[in-house]
């Protein structure tokens, strides 16, 4: 019924299938331009939780919903192309991803941190972001390799691409793509190195690798002194959305939460 709804609203799905909690489904949809594919996200979303509805369920997009168990990401496949359709990510030379695409990775890993406010912009964005549960941490990148913060998937000439797995689904698509594009480009004009790819399990050696901010707070801090970030999203709106995100960090951390409650009523 969801295949048949998104194709309905001219959302083409490419494929669907469990995920590993319980409950949770993956359902990809053909790729676009950054636009087309932010206006699918938000057609996508409120399809499915019509669907839901039909059948007496709900839909939740919230990034880690329970405790102990895998959480939902929204990672981001990208690719440039010039005026004629030519990927610009692919090296026929090389047989593998080009110079560019490399550079572009480096965009994505020097601005890793301040990324986060923007495709990862709640309080449980972070209850996500931690090892063990095949979600990234460590800012690295690598083929193939799941762990990694950014994976370039097994695929060739117009096909090729780069996987961006820390987004999450609450994020706001418009502003998230628009400051990976920002990082991503930065990393093309100035040529950025990516270093060596990571060909093994990141998880297993935290020590070699920066982290992903551990909250909302670290991740606005970062944000707020990147440069390059605002001035490719406009100042006016940059500040504005940093400070929503400081009114949501400020209203969690007066709440007192349940986990307080079982660990402090009776024990202190």
């Amino acid at each position: 019924e969801f295949a048949r709804a998104l194709s309905g609203a001219g959302i083409r799905p490419e494929a669907i299938h469990h995920e590993v909690a319980p409950g949770q489904h993956e359902i990809d949809f053909e790729f676009s331009d950054a636009l087309k594919t932010a206006d699918s996200i938000l057609v996508y979303k409120e399809i499915l939780r019509n669907v839901a509805l039909e059948f007496g369920l709900q839909v939740t997009f919230m990034p880690k919903p329970f405790e102990g168990i895998n959480s939902s990401g929204m990672h981001l496949h990208i690719s440039l192309s010039d005026s004629e359709g030519n990927n610009l990510f692919w090296d026929p030379n090389k047989n593998s991803i080009s110079k560019m695409a490399e550079h572009f990775i480096a965009g994505l890993l020097e601005h890793a941190r301040s990324l986060s406010a923007f495709v990862a912009p709640t309080v449980n964005s972070y209850k996500r972001l931690v090892p063990g549960y095949e979600a990234p941490v460590y800012i690295c990148w690598g083929y193939k390799n799941r762990s990694a913060l950014v994976r370039v998937p097994a695929a060739k000439n117009k096909s090729c691409r780069i996987e961006f797995r820390a987004p999450d689904p609450s994020c706001n698509p418009y502003l998230a793509f628009t400051a990976v594009l920002a990082a991503g480009m930065d990393g093309i004009e100035k040529g950025l190195d990516p270093g060596d790819p990571t060909d093994w399990n990141a998880y297993n050696t935290p020590e070699r690798f920066k982290t992903l901010p551990y909250n909302l707070k670290e991740a606005i801090e970062e944000a707020t002194n990147d440069e390059v970030l605002m001035r490719f999203i406009g100042e006016d709106i940059y500040h504005a959305y940093l400070d929503v995100l400081e009114s949501e960090w400020a209203e969690f951390s007066r709440s007192v939460t349940n986990w307080e409650l079982k660990r402090y009523l009776l024990r202190v």
